[in-house]
């Protein structure tokens, strides 16, 4: 379901994310400052399950921090010094003189690390972790799931645990969670911390045949997809060859629809059809929005998907020229509908998505599959720190510690991720059988370890 605003059964107050606005909750302790000493008698924990917990999260916060100044200082980590296990994924250590660039460090910790653990609704989560396991049954145990994930036999015991998790229990969620898997705090070297920015599927109007409304083309992919950049294709470049989708009312349509990557079009006859990615060009993303500040068209504090939109929309004279200055161009497949009409699109791990739960990351870094742990703010300011999943990639989602959250289809999901560009952090889950494995794996740039 699409995020939305308003209040809940019973008059809870809920977040437009979805999750329940937090009133006065318990505090966990937290340790101080190393060399601080305690001051009052709050500040003391009493009881010895808080004294456990306190020296935990103090241990693993040390730990923590030492991977992080290791990390940034560019020196070899290992399991004897900090106590954990640690994986770094996609980049080579760099000479001296060379400019840091983007590695991924996975530092074990505890689902008592995890900001805002026992306020989410985690059953919410658990449908798009069996889509994960759908699609891991299609596969070999062998199989490595990326650089970090281990090998899809390591995934079997919990994806058939997941299965008996009822709708809406979060307690068995939770359960099953802390059962089968490891946190991990993820880390860039090049950051301090990660960008996440939203996603939609949009809503348009279109024709199974050119019509005089209906006049521009969606094209299916051609043999050779890099052969024509944006400006060639809509010059006509593959006008003739067949490769007509569908045919949309508006080019500003189907810019949007390239931008997002899928689609739920409303036929002039009536019914409905799904439309996903095929391919691209093979040019670079060039992101308008940011081109349209920089010119001055739109201000800085109030880019968003939808001022983009209407920008273009307003002026189709000096649109497509601005639309040109993303070569890259997206080209679609209709999705099967043999079984009726797909419940939501499909991310590139082949799976149906699942609104404000499914995310697009990086596969150079973080194994698409994979559970994730998301500590960040919504568009309206509120904490977002939920169990995510990780089912998509996209053109400009780049780097280790980067998301693109699926907020659903239509105007309501675009109202949150048209706005959505926050900071924060992310935690990686991985079964315990990968965890238990005391190794450190380094892969570089060129994929050698």
């Amino acid at each position: 379901m699409a995020p939305s605003g308003g209040q809940t059964g019973g008059g809870r107050r809920r977040a437009p994310h979805g999750g329940a606005v937090r009133r006065s909750a318990k505090r966990r302790n937290r340790p101080l400052a190393p060399g601080k000493a305690q001051q009052g008698k709050h500040h003391q924990p009493k009881h010895p399950v808080a004294q456990r917990r306190a020296a935990r999260a103090a241990a693993a916060a040390a730990k923590l921090a030492a991977a992080k100044r290791a990390l940034l200082a560019h020196r070899s980590l290992s399991l004897a010094s900090l106590g954990v296990l640690l994986l770094i994924a996609s980049c080579a250590l760099p000479r001296i003189g060379e400019a840091p660039t983007h590695s991924l460090a996975l530092v074990a910790t505890d689902f008592d690390s995890l900001p805002g653990f026992g306020a989410d609704h985690l059953s919410e989560a658990i449908p798009a972790f069996r889509n994960t396991c759908s699609a891991l049954a299609q596969w070999p145990d062998e199989k490595p799931l990326g650089k970090v994930g281990g090998a899809v036999g390591d995934w079997r015991a919990p994806c058939a645990a997941a299965l008996t998790i009822s709708a809406g229990d979060d307690a068995a969620a939770a359960a099953f969670l802390t059962a089968y898997f490891q946190p991990f705090r993820a880390l860039d070297r090049a950051a301090e911390a990660g960008l996440f920015t939203g996603y939609y599927e949009t809503e348009v109007e279109g024709s199974r045949v050119k019509t005089g409304d209906y006049a521009v083309p969606l094209y299916r992919a051609p043999a050779d997809p890099n052969a024509y950049s944006r400006a060639e294709i809509d010059a006509g470049a593959l006008k003739g060859k067949g490769l007509e989708l569908l045919w949309l009312k508006d080019p500003v349509d189907v810019f949007i629809l390239q931008i997002q990557g899928s689609g739920l079009v409303k036929l002039a006859d009536g019914t409905q059809t799904r439309v996903g990615y095929a391919g691209n060009n093979g040019r670079d993303f060039v992101p308008v929005a940011r081109l349209m500040i920089q010119a001055g068209i739109i201000k800085k504090d109030q880019a968003s998907m939808q001022a983009v939109r209407a920008w273009l929309k307003g002026h189709p004279a000096d649109a497509v020229t601005w639309m040109q200055k993303n070569p890259r161009y997206i080209f679609f497949r209709e999705l099967d509908a043999s079984n009726g009409l797909p419940a939501g699109p499909s991310g590139a791990l082949g799976v149906t998505l699942t609104p404000t739960r499914s995310m697009a990351v990086d596969p150079d870094f973080l194994p698409l599959g994979v559970p994730v742990w998301l500590d960040t703010k919504a568009p309206d300011g509120t904490p977002l720190q939920r169990l995510m999943v990780a089912q998509d990639v996209g053109s400009a989602i780049k780097g280790p510690i980067r998301g693109d959250l699926f907020w659903g289809t239509g105007e309501p999901a675009l109202e949150f991720a048209g706005r959505m560009k926050s900071s924060g952090q992310y935690y990686v889950l991985l079964p315990k059988t990968v965890a238990a494995r005391s190794t450190v794996l380094v892969t570089n740039n060129d994929g050698s370890n």
